[in-house]
């Protein structure tokens, strides 16, 4: 793999915390941070650099890993790379980087948040308090104590996860595809089978994928043996939305919260200007079973350092 010198030059199209460029530039990079630059932009100067750092504003795909003749890695300040070409970046000679690590304590704190406010109507009673009444008998919660909570993808993610829900007595299992051998402290490991034979509380913490593209849809939803509460912080195109709600529906899952969803493209902001909303996403905003929060579960003040240093501190190592 080449080398950098000193005059290497790292070209930042999305912002990032002022840590990432100046960690950097003190290591001897060039940085030239330009947020505001369109893909077009991009295109016509990548192939002067050899770093990028991105976030989710560009697709990098063949197409533009062929234009970008010199590049020798990609940062991806997030934990999810669903927005470059990995394999054929790797195949050019490209390093791709990303920071899992950075954001992993949100996202643990966020899932258990959002769990025990699903469990206990905390939103809708406080929705209720605010309008003048007063109703206990129906806001009456659920304990995690001597529930079984599940956790698909036991990464950087599920694993914060599991150790956040240690000390309430819960039985934590996990089921990951791709890893063997990680029965610890926070976790017993079990296989899918078992997944669906014990849960009473499912998180999912997988990245989106071809395999895992809708992969929580009708027939898995039914496959589990008791009705269930499912928890997403992962990607929204893991659960397919008119399944989750048909579920919902039947009282197969009890309850849903969702820090993203099926909808989200770069960016799930201009949702609300769009022509037509989703009419299952109205139906989502509706229901007094489903919390919705905009894609922060990893958005925290510390997260948005540690993202950066976690980039910078493997490009470094890396390359210098």
């Amino acid at each position: 793999m080449k080398v950098f010198n000193n005059n290497y030059k790292i070209l930042f199209v999305d912002s990032t915390h002022e840590i990432l460029p100046d960690k950097l530039a003190k290591a001897g990079f060039i940085c030239d941070y330009k947020p505001e630059i369109n893909g077009t932009e991009i295109i016509n100067i990548i192939p002067s650099y050899e770093g990028l750092i991105i976030r989710s504003k560009i697709k990098i795909d063949k197409a533009f890993i062929d234009k970008a003749t010199n590049l020798r890695f990609i940062g991806r300040v997030g934990a999810g790379l669903e927005n470059i070409d990995v394999e054929y970046a790797e195949k050019k000679g490209i390093k791709c980087f990303n920071s899992p690590e950075g954001n992993r304590d949100a996202v643990g704190e966020h899932a258990l948040g959002l769990l025990l406010c699903l469990l206990n109507n905390v939103l809708k009673a406080d929705a209720e308090v605010r309008k003048g009444l007063w109703i206990r008998e129906k806001n009456r919660g659920t304990e995690i104590k001597g529930k079984t909570v599940s956790i698909i993808g036991y990464g950087n993610m599920g694993g914060a996860f599991a150790q956040r829900l240690r000390g309430f007595g819960a039985h934590v299992i996990a089921y990951d595809k791709y890893k063997f051998n990680y029965s610890d402290e926070y976790v017993t490991e079990k296989t899918l089978n078992d997944i669906f034979e014990e849960t009473d509380i499912l998180s999912l913490h997988i990245p989106l994928t071809d395999e895992t593209q809708f992969m929580i849809n009708d027939h898995f939803i039914n496959q589990f043996k008791k009705n269930i509460y499912l928890i997403n912080t992962a990607r929204g195109k893991v659960v397919k939305t008119d399944d989750l709600i048909k579920n919902i529906r039947s009282g197969k899952v009890i309850g849903a919260a969702l820090d993203v969803l099926e909808y989200e493209q770069t960016s799930f902001e201009n949702l609300h200007s769009a022509e037509k909303i989703p009419e299952t996403f109205e139906y989502l905003t509706k229901s007094d079973r489903v919390l919705l929060t905009p894609h922060i579960a990893g958005w925290t003040h510390e997260s948005n350092i540690k993202l950066s240093e976690f980039i910078a501190d493997k490009i470094i190592r890396t390359f210098k």
